[in-house]
């Protein structure tokens, strides 16, 4: 399974890469991202794990404020295509301070959301498979390439399109569901360490019960005097085992 979360952060972030329309840029980019909460899930020790769990929520907020950023795009242009942008933040100063912050915690900048969840899987998986941690690692580097590319292309140097010329700036509507997200995305990132205590219990119980149910069959296979047993069902406190009956020592 780390091996298909591999696959799935170095793929998404390839064809993220070669993207033209920014809602599938950004779809792609969901998709490595996903992958890293995969990788840490299965690595099956509790940093990775704290990690994986911390990124699924970073995931949402990060990735949900792209869609709407998206929208926000589309709703004036109507169009998603990456060339028909460019210069944007002349036109639109505060989108593009709010597309600045939502696009480096999406890239996994220390002080913002995205990084302690991929610090902490980084770190977890190192520990359990050193190749894999420095392969999820070119994922954030892509990352970095393709969302910094992306912000460059659509909202920096001159106005080309002269469509653009006649955007609005957002509305106070527009900034107060924005709001709430971007407070998320700073407060995840400054001060994770309440959120990860109150996952560190179950995590850990989790953990604890995977590493007992490995050792339970280890014993009972041991245990069997050389013969071959059958686990049933291997649990967190005990195995059931089917063991061979007795060989007949010819009595009877």
């Amino acid at each position: 399974m780390s091996s298909l979360a591999i696959i799935g952060i170095i793929y998404g972030a390839l064809v993220a890469m070669v993207q033209e329309d920014v809602k599938k840029l950004v779809a792609y980019s969901s998709v490595s991202h996903l992958g890293f909460v995969m990788l840490g899930i299965f690595a099956m020790n509790t940093q990775a794990i704290e990690g994986g769990m911390l990124q699924m929520i970073n995931h949402g907020i990060s990735t949900g404020a792209l869609f709407l950023i998206v929208g926000v795009l589309y709703e004036r242009r109507h169009t998603r295509l990456i060339s028909e942008y460019g210069g944007v933040s002349k036109k639109m100063p505060i989108f593009a301070v709010i597309f600045m912050i939502v696009t480096l915690s999406s890239i996994g900048l220390p002080g913002l959301n995205g990084f302690v969840g991929e610090f902490l899987i980084l770190i977890g998986v190192w520990k359990a498979n050193p190749l894999f941690a420095v392969l999820a690692t070119t994922g954030v580097i892509w990352a970095a390439v393709y969302m910094l590319w992306m912000f460059q292309r659509v909202m920096l140097g001159k106005i080309t399109n002269p469509k653009n010329e006649k955007l609005k700036d957002l509305s106070l509507r527009e900034i107060a569901y924005f709001t709430p997200l971007l407070i998320f995305i700073f407060v995840l990132g400054v001060f994770p360490t309440p959120f990860i205590k109150k996952m560190e219990p179950s995590i850990n119980h989790l953990v604890e019960q995977t590493r007992r149910s490995v050792v339970v069959q280890i014993e009972n296979v041991k245990t069997t005097d050389g013969k071959m047993a059958i686990i049933i069902k291997p649990s967190a406190d005990k195995a059931s085992a089917l063991a061979p009956a007795p060989a007949d020592d010819g009595e009877g």
